[in-house]
């Protein structure tokens, strides 16, 4: 397994793969785009008294509690749920290939949502096919083509990609 892949290349896997060859390249407009200032805002309001993101090699993780027992990811809203589920299940992965063991929480404090993620074996399996993926989409020369979604008008990256 490639121990350079982020959460955040795992989380784009599942939203939009040429998001994540874009991202990847360093092509970023996140930092100019509302929708990030606004989860930027969330993640930095709620939760305050807990250390925040801590950085692990590739990984960075909100914040953790009991121990190190609990990893925490905050997010915006839950209509991405699936990827904010695997980016977490990667960070447990991770974290158990250097020996620690812990559940996880994602937080959703707009919606008052959390969700509780614990790592299985089937999990860990597909963690491999994902990253897996994820290399074959870094290592392609051309980016992968732009999706026909309505989710598409809510990203960073809708102009880049849509322009004519």
């Amino acid at each position: 397994m490639n121990t350079t892949i982020t959460g955040t290349q795992v989380n784009y896997y599942f939203i939009c793969r040429r998001k994540l060859w874009l991202f990847s390249r360093g092509i970023t407009f996140e930092k100019y785009h509302e929708n990030v200032d606004i989860g930027s805002f969330i993640h930095d309001t709620y939760y305050n008294r807990n250390k925040k993101e801590i950085q692990i090699g590739p990984v960075k993780i909100d914040f953790f509690d009991n121990n190190y027992e609990v990893v925490h990811e905050v997010k915006k809203t839950s209509k991405l749920e699936q990827a904010a589920l695997w980016q977490l299940k990667y960070y447990l992965f991770f974290l158990k290939q250097y020996g620690f063991e812990a559940t996880g929480v994602v937080h959703v404090p707009e919606e008052k949502k959390t969700i509780k993620v614990e790592l299985t074996g089937e999990d860990e399996q597909r963690i491999f096919d994902i990253t897996g993926d994820i290399e074959t989409i870094l290592d392609s020369p051309a980016a992968p083509e732009r999706l026909a979604s309505g989710k598409c008008k809510k990203c960073a990256y809708y102009e880049f990609c849509f322009a004519e």
